[in-house]
């Protein structure tokens, strides 16, 4: 493969995307594409369109770019939007051009990456629409794709979200499970704060657990699995002090009312684990 020079997203580190992308490329190439190599002649030149097929938020332009790029210095690459657009159907969003049977090589895997991080981008930014106008601000979470959790968090963040923790030691938060396993909402807050951890978030399911994690010293509260009225009872028994996030199945019917409850946060799982891919098509036609 050659040495690219595309500049990746500065938020995404570039250890994890060159290795991600190699990885992705051995998976789909393997020994090589034998089909290009046994029908196309040597030295033909292709150039093409990607296109959007359906409305989209554009994510991981650069990314499919710098695919390209892996398999031959000579593809050229021009770019006719940027990651975090939005763009109707029909939209040009690249033309590219090079040697024939590296581009046919490289188009699948630069199309899926940019498929299913569009897809993400775009479903977020239908989430950031439903609570326009309110003070809420949505997160996105760990339900990802293993090994894609960078660049789907990077998806996101095109589509208008704030991501939360990326990683377990990136954030503290106290979760149901933990709760049981140490005893209660106190003990575990205790023991998280003995440790000299900071900004401790505690997931509670009742209003009774918000009574006691304020009062054991949390320093944000998750709202789980609640209905809006009572996420709005909580809010008000929580007044300020600390920051609040709703979580818990929300969707695009309930996260408006979610928000109106008052909430700092609503994180939504669905916008990293159940986004579907963008249809986006890549038409060719004989280079001059």
């Amino acid at each position: 493969m050659t040495q690219p020079d595309t500049v990746i997203p500065s938020e995404l580190d570039e250890t994890v995307v060159h290795a991600l992308l190699e990885a992705a490329i051995q998976e789909d190439v393997g020994q090589g594409d034998l089909t290009s190599l046994a029908v196309i002649p040597a030295g033909t030149m292709f150039e093409g369109v990607m296109a959007a097929r359906e409305d989209m938020v554009c994510a991981g332009l650069p990314l499919a770019e710098l695919v390209f790029e892996k398999f031959s210095s000579a593809i050229e690459w021009n770019a006719l939007v940027t990651d975090s657009d939005k763009v109707p159907a029909g939209t040009e969003l690249a033309r590219v051009r090079g040697p024939a049977v590296d581009l046919l090589s490289a188009e699948r895997t630069a199309i899926n990456l940019l498929q299913h991080l569009s897809g993400i981008a775009t479903l977020t930014r239908r989430y950031v629409e439903a609570i326009n106008e309110t003070e809420s601000i949505l997160l996105d979470t760990r339900k990802t794709i293993p090994g894609y959790r960078d660049l789907a968090k990077y998806a996101t963040r095109m589509g208008g979200a704030t991501n939360h923790r990326m990683r377990l030691d990136d954030g503290v938060l106290i979760k149901d499970n933990h709760i049981a396993v140490t005893g209660g909402v106190s003990k575990a807050i205790q023991l998280a704060k003995q440790a000299g951890l900071k900004d401790v978030e505690v997931e509670c399911d009742t209003l009774s657990q918000v009574d006691e994690a304020m009062a054991a010293g949390a320093d944000s509260i998750l709202l789980d699995n609640m209905p809006a009225a009572m996420m709005a009872e909580a809010v008000t028994l929580i007044g300020g002090r600390v920051p609040t996030e709703a979580s818990g199945d929300i969707n695009l019917q309930t996260i408006r009312a979610a928000a109106e409850a008052g909430v700092t946060y609503i994180s939504v799982g669905r916008l990293t684990h159940s986004a579907r891919a963008i249809n986006i098509g890549l038409d060719w036609k004989t280079a001059d």
